[in-house]
């Protein structure tokens, strides 16, 4: 059954009881019909106790917890059945877990399943210790019957979340105001640092006008540049895995085509100001300037969404601020600093 925008309205607004309250602590919803394996238990007693305790309701992963019972690792059902039967579980499974904590609510795990796009979640209380399981049949049980194809489960899954948390936001400003507003900092930041060192050229920027009467063209460029290149790289994080060997090869693709663009840049905006002013100076600081600087521009538009989306943060809500602040501040640099080289 395809999932169509009528589908999702309707199980949003499905009769009451079908979806949680989005303010109750997600602890209350968590399942508890799972079993904990250890993590010097080999595989063989693994499955032994899986088989002895049962698997309750749809399992998709296995957690694994230290001789304190505090959560070790997590195991997909799809390793645990492939491993050789004498290996340990603590060999197997992937030690970084991402855990919902036990005082957060509906609201805050709907977030964690948008974001990581994982089938479930382990819940934790502040000592590690693993209290429940909630998995996204918690948001989206009509969408996980039996299916002949997986991705597709996976996507439409997301897409239900993803549109019922747009609801709650939707109807919550408060909670938009305090999700968006801290990344506006950066850039209230980025402009204070921005006029501090303006300032701290004000002989270069006052001995020379027409360093001034292209300032806000400069950085127009350079923003633009970064935001096609954090664009183009977010939507490339939505199906790759960021990895040194992704990273290298898609930088070293922005650098040559940075160059490229900062060269005609450079190029075009340099004879502007050599036919309108007559400063050969001038134009080739301009020029020069904006062509080094759009490089750094498009090395921040994918450097820093990659860092974001490495560090488990939505890229697409703090790359621009955090981009837009630092190209900024670079630009600016490149500009005065060259300017200051040439010109005095």
């Amino acid at each position: 059954m395809p999932v169509t925008r009528e589908t999702i309205w309707a199980m949003a607004n499905s009769a009451p009881g079908a979806l949680p309250d989005f303010g109750d602590p997600i602890a209350e919803h968590a399942r508890r019909d799972f079993p904990l394996l250890d993590t010097d238990m080999t595989v063989s007693t693994a499955l032994e106790r899986i088989r002895s305790e049962g698997v309750g309701e749809r399992v998709i992963y296995f957690y694994a917890v230290d001789k304190d019972k505090k959560l070790a690792g997590v195991l997909p059902t799809r390793r645990l059945l492939t491993s050789q039967l004498d290996q340990r579980v603590e060999e197997i499974m992937i030690p970084r877990v991402i855990a919902i904590p036990s005082t957060a609510t509906v609201l805050d795990a709907c977030e964690f399943f948008v974001l990581y796009k994982f089938f479930a979640f382990p819940v934790v209380d502040a000592e590690k210790r693993i209290v429940g399981v909630v998995d996204v049949n918690l948001f989206a049980e009509e969408l996980l019957v039996d299916r002949d194809d997986d991705q597709p489960v996976k996507d439409d899954v997301f897409e239900v979340v993803g549109f019922h948390l747009s609801q709650v936001r939707d109807v919550s400003p408060l909670r938009v105001f305090r999700y968006r507003f801290p990344w506006l900092l950066a850039t209230v930041a980025g402009g204070t640092a921005c006029a501090v060192l303006a300032g701290a050229f004000e002989a270069t920027l006052a001995s020379s006008l027409v360093i001034a009467f292209f300032l806000t063209l400069v950085l127009g460029l350079n923003e633009s540049v970064s935001m096609q290149s954090m664009a183009l790289t977010i939507q490339a994080l939505r199906s790759t895995r960021v990895t040194a060997r992704w990273f290298t090869a898609a930088l070293r693709r922005e650098i040559l085509n940075a160059a490229l663009l900062g060269l005609g840049s450079g190029v075009v905006v340099g004879t502007i100001v050599l036919v309108w002013q007559r400063n050969i100076a001038a134009a080739v600081t301009i020029g020069l300037s904006i062509a080094i600087s759009l490089v750094a521009a498009a090395c921040f538009g994918l450097a820093i969404p990659s860092l974001l989306h490495w560090l488990k943060l939505d890229p697409k809500i703090a790359a621009g601020p955090i981009t837009l602040a630092v190209t900024d501040l670079a630009a600016l640099a490149f500009y005065l600093s060259i300017a200051t080289l040439i010109l005095r």
